[in-house]
C-alpha cells in the first residue's frame, strides 16, 4: 500500500523537519520516517473500520425500527443497507480483524461522529436510489459503498478534525490513502470471504528500502546536492527561492543520482506536483525549470549517467 508517491511526501516532510528542528541524529530521523509511514498504514485500516461501524450502527437502526414497527403494527425497515454484503464481508475479513486488535483501533469512542455519517448516507441521492433498486446482489452492494465513500468520506471536514486528534500525521496521508480505501473496495471478490486479502503494508522490501536510501541519500549528501544546484543555477536566481523549494530539489537530486532506474522526468515530475503542494504558488514551475537545468548539467559533467531527450530549439 505504501507506494513511492507517499513515500516521497514523507521523505519531503520528514526532511525539511530534520533540518527546521536541528536535528543531526540521523538513525532516529530514519526512524522517525518509518514510523510515519506504518501510520498511514493503519490509517488506511482504521478508515475500513470506519466503514464497518457505520454498518453496525445501520443495523442497530433496523433493529430499533423492527420493534417499533412490531408494537405498532406498522411495516418493518427494510434490512437491504444493514446487511450489505460488502460491508458483512468487510466486517470479519481476517486480515482487518487481526490488525484492529494488534493495534488496538476502534471507533468505539466517537460513536456520535459514526451517527453523523450514518445520518448523511440516509439523506444521499446514492442511499436512496440503492434503497429504491430492485437490483439486489454483491457487486450492487460494493458499489454503492464506492459512491458513498467518495461523497460522504473522501472529503469530509468532520473527519479530518477527528482524525487529527487521534494522529498529526493523518491529516496529509488521507488523500493518498482514500485512493487505497476505494481501491480495496473495488477489489473485494464474495468467492473470497473473511480470507479477502487487504493491501500490504509494502507491496516488497525494495521500496521499505526506496525510503531510508532515498532520506539518507539526501541528508549525507546535502552539500554536494546544493553545490549541483548552485553550479547549474548561474541563470537562476537561486537565492531567491523557498527554503522548501531548495529542499525539495536536493531530495529530487538524491533520487536522480541514487536511482538508476528511475527516469529523470519521473523524478521531475514527482517533485514538480509536492512544490505545488507544499511552497508557493510559483514554486512548480520554478523547480521544473531548475531540475531540469540541473540534470542536464549532471549528465553533461558525467556526474549522472541517464538519458534526457533533448531540449527543444527555439525559432
Amino acid at each position: 500500500m505504501i507506494n513511492r508517491e507517499l513515500i516521497r511526501l514523507k521523505v519531503v516532510q520528514l526532511t525539511y523537519a530534520y533540518y527546521q528542528n536541528g536535528s543531526n541524529n540521523l538513525s532516529d530521523a530514519e526512524n522517525e520516517l518509518l514510523y510515519s509511514l506504518s501510520k498511514a498504514y493503519t490509517l488506511y485500516n482504521y478508515l475500513l473500520l470506519l466503514i464497518v461501524a457505520i454498518s453496525k450502527e445501520m443495523r442497530h437502526r433496523v433493529e430499533v425500527g423492527t420493534s417499533k414497527a412490531q408494537r405498532e403494527g406498522t411495516e418493518l425497515p427494510s434490512q437491504k443497507f444493514a446487511e450489505n454484503r460488502f460491508a458483512r464481508q468487510l466486517e470479519c475479513n481476517l486480515m482487518l480483524l487481526d490488525y484492529a486488535d494488534e493495534q488496538k483501533l476502534t471507533w468505539n469512542d466517537d460513536i456520535e461522529f459514526v451517527r453523523k455519517l450514518c445520518n448523511l448516507i440516509e439523506q444521499s441521492q446514492i442511499y436512496q436510489e440503492y434503497m429504491a433498486d430492485p437490483e439486489d446482489n454483491y457487486e450492487a452492494d460494493r458499489e454503492v459503498w464506492r459512491k458513498l465513500y467518495k461523497a460522504v468520506i473522501q472529503d469530509n471536514d468532520d473527519l479530518d478534525a477527528v482524525l487529527e486528534e487521534k494522529s498529526l500525521y493523518w491529516n496529509d496521508d488521507k488523500e493518498v490513502v482514500d485512493t487505497f480505501v476505494l481501491k480495496t473496495i473495488k477489489r473485494f471478490d464474495v468467492s473470497e470471504g473473511k480470507r479477502q486479502e487487504l493491501l500490504p503494508e509494502y507491496d516488497d522490501e525494495e521500496d521499505k528500502s526506496f525510503a531510508c536510501k532515498l532520506f539518507r541519500a539526501t541528508i549525507l549528501n546535502a552539500d554536494q546536492y546544493q553545490r549541483y544546484m548552485s553550479d547549474a543555477s548561474r541563470n537562476w536566481d537561486f537565492a531567491r527561492l523557498a527554503y522548501m523549494d531548495v529542499v525539495i530539489m536536493q531530495i529530487a537530486i538524491a533520487e536522480m543520482m541514487t536511482f538508476p532506474n528511475i527516469p529523470v522526468n519521473v523524478t521531475i515530475n514527482e517533485y514538480v506536483e509536492l512544490a505545488k503542494l507544499y511552497s508557493t504558488i510559483k514554486s512548480g514551475g520554478y523547480i521544473n525549470g531548475m531540475l531540469d537545468t540541473i540534470a542536464r548539467y549532471l549528465i553533461d559533467c558525467g556526474e549522472m549517467h541517464k538519458i534526457m531527450t533533448p531540449k527543444q530549439k527555439k525559432f
